[in-house]
């Protein structure tokens, strides 16, 4: 359900400003020129601020002002952008989230962080700072204040919008003194006001010896859509403010200023707010159980059209006919909407990586230069959630393990700044999210040592370079020297495996000595509904993913077996093993006299799975088996048929490991028979 609480809904959308303010600060690390950053930066805290009060987080608000006081400088250009000033500011960011997950607990940490950020963008040390502060104030000279005249009108829709006026009128006060006249002219009788408009306008006095730019700043999230008049009255001002009579606002349409900003007509001003209620109800946040629950309704929606069609299908009756198809169409329209909704870019889980290399890179003292690509690519919702811890553990063996020290990389003729790349990109019906890093590379001897120490690799054994890397996914499995504070323990990328086995996905590790390491994980796009290739063995059915399946051919009466008893194929001219799902699954029914064989890609490798019949291709709609079948790894889910049996799903990646053990142990008991 949808929370009703207001507290909530400021967290939610204060993580969306944080995450924002972050990814400003970040980019302003490698662009410290650039205005826009720092401006984002600041409507960011701004907006905080404001919210924050509204909500009755004073804390955050509190120190939120003094965040954006102290980085107005940098807006103001009066200080530089440095590496200190970034890392000070993020960890100004993360005090903020802490302030508003745990209210009351954390307020003791922020005086020294605002301390610290103060001192940088002053350029004055905190103790000659401490001592400037228990100085005698100095009054400035009242030839410094200036008397603005200030008129507002906010929005019809301001107040349904989350618009505080009384919080506007304390900024200004919080400038210097103020007169403030509300004006009631366009308040209604009783009986028609409607409790969500604001009929209100503001005539404001001010004397301050602030800069035009701080009194636009109060307006700075409400200007587009409200009518403001900000006029300078005199530069030399006494600081009694004279509270003469001023023309209600409805009148003055066209009030100058020293920025030629005016009143907008009432016309203009219908069509704004018109246009700002438009787009506020263009998106809508929608809680993700709401989503899961639709899927589901959806596939079983699919599941009830295919009885249809089958229904349909057996019978003479056109119309019945016409009706399913009619249905499967609307079904099929709606299952992609469905879809649709739940895909979200990439790039939202990419950003939360550029802190992690960033605090790595200083924690560890490395130079790192981290980039990514294809973040427009789409991936389920529930995909993007789960993927984020095995990502962090692979980024973080990169930049530890991966990249060599600054001084290693110059003598090996390197640059000194490492390179980290993230990137994802669409094949086929998987999305491959890669990791490369420029390092050193794996070292193979190393692993294969360490393989044979722990008992997992027979000292004469032969494997491929390929499959020796993955034993670095093996719990507890690692050939690190020594152990920092980020890795080294052996822990974190059996926990990758693992979640990337529970998402139906797999892993590919690449090589070179010297020149770097690439992890390639390649996913399904969904886990709800995918497309498959329903399979008979003996008297059972079985679904293949479809993303899996490269090609179906006919398994010969007389299928060769060459190598070591190894069921080998010949596919235009490159042998392709082979598996009999009859021996794998026991089957007892008799084989049919043409069996197909359906070659599948796992990795780099290609198999075939000998079937005794394809019965065709269905959207398949995948329900989690129990728990007491969870470690059954051959089979990643079910799906009901439209005949209402049960049809397994096949874990490709799985039944190939399961097979290959298999015959494996069939070849040993066959040579210890023959012995």
């Amino acid at each position: 359900m949808l929370s009703n609480d207001p507290v909530e809904t400021f967290r939610q959308e204060a993580r969306d400003l944080l995450e924002q303010l972050e990814q400003s600060l970040l980019d302003l690390g490698q662009s410290p020129q650039d205005t826009d950053l720092v401006n984002s930066a600041f409507r960011a805290l701004h907006t905080l601020k404001g919210s924050g009060a509204m909500f009755g987080f004073t804390e955050v608000a509190g120190f939120v002002h003094a965040f954006e006081t102290a980085f107005d400088r940098v807006r103001k250009g009066e200080t530089a952008i440095t590496a200190p000033l970034i890392a000070v500011a993020l960890a100004a960011k993360d005090h903020v989230s802490e302030l508003i997950a745990e209210p009351g607990r954390h307020a003791a940490k922020g005086s020294p962080i605002l301390a610290r950020l103060e001192e940088i963008v002053s350029n004055v040390p905190a103790a000659n700072r401490n001592a400037a502060q228990t100085a005698p104030m100095v009054t400035e000279p009242s030839a410094s204040l200036r008397l603005w005249h200030i008129r507002f009108r906010l929005p019809e829709d301001a107040l349904a919008l989350g618009a505080n006026p009384l919080l506007l009128l304390d900024e200004l006060r919080g400038l210097g003194e103020c007169v403030v006249t509300a004006n009631a002219d366009a308040v209604p009788p009783v009986e028609v006001i409607d409790p969500e408009v604001c009929y209100l306008a503001w005539d404001v006095k001010l004397t301050t010896a602030a800069p035009r730019d701080a009194i636009d700043d109060v307006f700075i999230f409400l200007k587009d859509g409200m009518d403001l008049s900000i006029e300078a009255l005199g530069a030399d001002t006494e600081k009694t403010i004279d509270n003469r009579g001023l023309a209600p606002l409805s009148e003055a349409t066209a009030i100058p200023s020293d920025t030629n900003e005016v009143v907008a007509p009432a016309a203009a001003k219908s069509a704004r707010t018109t246009e700002a209620r438009e787009k506020a109800s263009s998106s809508l946040r929608v809680p993700a159980e709401r989503l899961d629950e639709l899927m589901d309704r959806v596939g079983e929606l699919v599941i009830a059209q295919a009885r249809l069609s089958q229904l349909a299908d057996a019978s003479n009756d056109v119309n019945l006919k016409t009706i399913a198809e009619e249905l499967e169409r609307l079904s099929s329209g709606l299952r992609d909407t469905t879809m649709g909704i739940r895909m979200v870019p990439i790039g939202t889980l990419f950003g939360r990586f550029r802190r992690l290399v960033h605090d790595l890179s200083r924690d560890l003292g490395k130079e790192v230069e981290f980039l990514t690509t294809g973040e427009e690519t789409e991936l389920d919702k529930t995909m993007i959630e789960r993927l984020a811890d095995p990502l962090v553990h692979i980024i973080r063996n990169a930049v530890d393990h991966g990249l060599e020290r600054p001084d290693r990389r110059s003598a090996s003729g390197k640059p000194a700044v490492g390179r980290v790349r993230l990137a994802a990109s669409h094949t086929g019906a998987e999305v491959a999210i890669s990791i490369t890093d420029d390092g050193a590379g794996l070292n193979a001897e190393r692993i294969r040592a360490k393989a044979e120490e722990a008992g997992l690799l027979a000292p004469d054994a032969k494997l491929p370079e390929q499959d020796l890397f993955r034993f670095i996914f093996h719990p507890g499995f690692s050939t690190a020297r020594e152990i920092t504070s980020v890795s080294g323990r052996g822990v974190g990328m059996d926990v990758v495996k693992r979640t990337i086995d529970m998402l139906r996905g797999s892993i590919d590790v690449a090589s070179k000595p010297g020149e770097g390491t690439t992890v390639t994980l390649r996913l399904p796009l969904t886990l709800a509904i995918i497309e498959g290739m329903l399979v008979r063995v003996g008297n059972g059915r079985y679904c293949i993913p479809l993303s899996a399946v490269e090609e179906c051919v006919e398994l010969p009466i007389t299928a060769e077996t060459v190598g070591k008893g190894r069921s080998l194929l010949n596919i235009r001219g490159s042998l392709v093993p082979f598996l009999r799902l009859r021996e794998l699954f026991r089957t007892e029914a008799p084989p049919d006299l043409h069996q197909k064989v359906v070659i599948v890609a796992v990795g780099e490798q290609r198999v075939g799975l000998v079937v005794d019949q394809i019965l065709g291709n269905n959207q398949t709609v995948i329900k989690s088996l129990s728990k007491l079948h969870a470690d059954v790894e051959t089979f990643s889910g079910a799906t009901i048929l439209g005949d209402g049996t049960v049809a397994l799903i096949l874990d490709v990646t799985h039944l190939v490991r399961f097979g290959q053990s298999f015959e494996n142990r069939l070849r040993a008991a066959q040579a210890g028979r023959a012995a």
